[in-house]
Parts: structure tokens; C-alpha cells; sequence
């Protein structure tokens, strides 16, 4: 039940409305204050992704179960990034996937030494690692 509520918050959080653009007010209740209709209306996004895309079901249940090994603070910085890709031009997401997939696949060392070089990079350099490393189609 507790990895079902926490898949349904991770999910449901794209649905939510920016802090910022919400007036000030008292916390949300708890679940077990919630009444039916809020339940669903909290649930059925999630649901209706379920049965509609069968083929992301491991991934949003491996996304559900790593949210529920994060520490608050993970949590607060996924929380940071989501917001950061939300806003993010499609081709700056696109540059962001390169440079993750390229991350991912080294060594501890050889990711600092890459986010060093990153960050030192001109746009230029960047755009030319870019297309040096883009993955073959």
C-alpha cells in the first residue's frame, strides 16, 4: 500500500500547479483526511497511465521504489531537477540526454573529470562534444 500512495505522488506531481502560482494557504490534509472523490482524483491519472501504457509499468514501478529509498533531501533535489527539465527549451532536453547518457556510462572519476571539462566548455565546445557523442540512430 505504502509503494502504491508514493508511485501515486510521484506520478501525480507533474499535474500539480507550480508552488509559485499558487496563493498561500494551510497544508494539504493527509491521505486518511482525504475523501473519496480527492482520492480518485489523486488516483485516476496514475491508474489510467497504468492500463494505458502497459509497456511503462517497470519503469514507473522502479520509479516509485528508488522516490521511496530517497532521503528527504534527494527528494527535494529530484523535485529541483524536474522543475529544470519542465522548463528546459527541447533542445536544451536533448542536449541533457547526451551529456547523462554519456555520465552514466563511466566510471565515478572519469564523470568528474567530464563535468569539469563541461563546465569549462565554451557553448561552442559544447555544441561540437555534442555532436561528437550523440548516439548513433
Amino acid at each position: 500500500m505504502r509503494n502504491s500512495i508514493t508511485l501515486i505522488a510521484l506520478l501525480a506531481l507533474p499535474l500539480a500547479a507550480p508552488a509559485w502560482d499558487q496563493p498561500e494557504r494551510q497544508a494539504p490534509p493527509a491521505w486518511d483526511q482525504l475523501d473519496a472523490e480527492q482520492r480518485e482524483a489523486l488516483i485516476a491519472p496514475v491508474r489510467d497511465r497504468w492500463n494505458d501504457e502497459p509497456q511503462a509499468r517497470e519503469h514507473m514501478l522502479r520509479h516509485a521504489e528508488r522516490w521511496q529509498r530517497m532521503t528527504p533531501e534527494e527528494r527535494r533535489s529530484a523535485h529541483r531537477g524536474m522543475r529544470r527539465w519542465k522548463h528546459m527549451s527541447p533542445e536544451r532536453q536533448e542536449q541533457t540526454r547526451v551529456l547523462f547518457r554519456q555520465l552514466r556510462a563511466l566510471p565515478e572519476d572519469e564523470r568528474r573529470a567530464l563535468r569539469e571539462r563541461w563546465n569549462a566548455m565554451t557553448p561552442e565546445q559544447r555544441q561540437q562534444w555534442l555532436r561528437e557523442n550523440r548516439p548513433q540512430e
